[in-house]
């Protein structure tokens, strides 16, 4: 079975107190679904060619398909309720090789 990668890059935050509502709730829906963080929204981020100086989430689940019932769950949408208008991303869910 492939892993499941979340890969979220943050374009804006307007507010650090929303964000950290967010990963607070999003920790503790993920934690169900077995969610290892890769890379925090605290690690060094170095964008090279195209690419944006932006935080940068990677997180890691077992499978493409838990990746994707976690983004669906009902405690995580209301961790991304929490982000309102404040929080600006890009956000990907991709099947491991």
């Amino acid at each position: 079975m492939k892993k499941g990668y979340w890969v979220v890059a943050y374009r804006r935050v307007a507010d650090e107190a929303t964000m950290e509502n967010y990963v607070t709730l999003a920790v503790a829906a993920l934690g169900k679904f077995g969610a290892r963080t890769l890379v925090s929204p605290k690690s060094v981020v170095t964008a090279h060619e195209a690419g944006l100086q932006q935080t940068t989430v990677v997180v890691e689940f077992d499978s493409y398909e838990i990746a994707l019932a976690a983004y669906e769950s009902a405690d995580y949408k209301k961790a991304l309720a929490a982000l309102g208008s404040d929080v600006e991303r890009d956000f990907r869910i991709a099947e491991g090789v």
